[in-house]
């Protein structure tokens, strides 16, 4: 019961805000219509189509409630006094439309706005009391309802701004990993040819020129994806002007990878079991850092003279294995850093897991992953 509740709130929030304003509209207008089609006492005096009529005009403001919260509620209240003031018409147990317009100031407004509505509403509904039944229980519980209105509302909108900053706050940690994983894999690829040129010019000088090719490929793809997580900011910034987004890495792309690792002197061997086949986008991208980020490890830590890079297509699950002949962690446990850590989130964000520490029989390092693809292929299909 939870779980569909949540799923139907998730949805009334990506829904297109004026079919979700016309819905409210109609469910109002239904529980108005209750005391006009409940059988009423003979001593009562029978409904009219004008009073039902004049309900009507006081719900159909919620249609455009988003776009003129003030000028709604205005409306609405009119609707209202008109209705107390000339029909004799059934009365309703809730002020339905005027109480949602109240919402709606409440969220939607500015300051100034707001401010005139409390100030206005207090006399405005003393005089409503009045003109129906003049009782203090009724402008009691007017004003409560009122005031409970608006204050769900200020509510909201502080629950509203803080889903904003935790959504800013989730884009940036995103935004460090990927800066993160760019920049530690290429520079230390770069490094470690670097600092193998001097030694390769004396010794083999085709090595050198390899090697040199290898810092200036290296180079090139980091400063790419660089410009492509920048853009994406450029893009987000105001005023800014809107380009091309690069598409996020691919597994298709984890061979170039493994290539250009094994062209800076440590060999990588790539292997996959299991039917390969297509992933959605964001598995991919995430697999792909994870692997790079591992290989980014053995390189500057593990002194390893081989790699091992596989990859499992599973029915439900994506198992990734990155493991070094190196020397593994100290003391056999492996104290995470900033690209441990972020391969640890990486996986949990898709709900999968992951393990670091030495490697099979306790020599080097390995890296394991598991990320579900059970989510992820219903999201495609849906």
């Amino acid at each position: 019961m939870r779980e569909n509740t949540g799923v139907l709130i998730r949805r009334l929030r990506t829904a297109d805000p004026r079919a979700v304003d016309v819905g409210i509209a109609l469910l109002v207008q239904l529980a108005v219509t209750m005391p006009f089609v409940i059988p009423r006492a003979p001593a009562l005096p029978p409904v009219s189509w004008a009073a039902y009529g004049m309900t009507t005009l006081g719900v159909l403001p919620l249609v455009w409630r988003r776009k003129a919260p003030i000028t709604v509620l205005t409306a609405i209240s009119a609707a209202q006094f008109l209705y107390k003031a000339l029909l004799d018409g059934p009365g309703q147990p809730m002020p339905y439309a005027g109480l949602i317009a109240v919402y709606t100031v409440a969220v939607l407004s500015p300051p100034r706005p707001r401010l005139a509505m409390l100030v206005i509403a207090m006399p405005v509904i003393t005089i409503g009391v009045r003109l129906n039944t003049g009782e203090v229980r009724e402008l009691l519980f007017t004003l409560f309802v009122f005031f409970g209105a608006y204050v769900l509302g200020r509510s909201r909108l502080r629950a509203q701004r803080v889903e904003a900053e935790q959504a800013a706050a989730r884009e940036r940690a995103r935004i460090a990993r990927e800066m993160h994983d760019i920049l530690s894999h290429s520079v230390a690829l770069m490094v470690v040819q670097a600092e193998a040129g001097p030694i390769a010019v004396r010794a083999a000088p085709e090595r050198a020129e390899a090697a040199f090719e290898t810092i200036a490929e290296t180079g090139r793809e980091a400063m790419t994806q660089l410009r492509r997580i920048l853009g994406v900011l450029r893009e987000d910034a105001p005023g800014s002007a809107a380009g091309p987004r690069e598409p996020q890495p691919l597994l298709a792309q984890l061979p170039a990878l493994v290539e250009r690792v094994s062209g800076s002197g440590t060999p990588v061997t790539y292997t996959t079991t299991g039917e390969v086949r297509a992933l959605p986008l964001d598995v991919q991208a995430t697999a792909f850092r994870i692997v790079q980020e591992a290989l980014t490890n053995a390189v500057r830590h593990a002194c390893a003279s081989r790699i091992t890079v596989r990859l499992g297509y599973g029915t439900d699950v994506l198992a990734l294995t990155v493991t070094d002949d190196g020397r593994g962690p100290a003391g056999g446990t492996a104290v995470p850093g900033h690209g441990l850590i972020g391969i640890r989130e990486r996986a949990v964000a898709h709900g999968g897991t992951s393990r670091t520490g030495p490697g099979p029989g306790g020599r080097g390092f390995e890296v394991e992953a598991s990320i579900p693809l059970v989510e992820s292929r219903q999201g495609v299909g849906s």
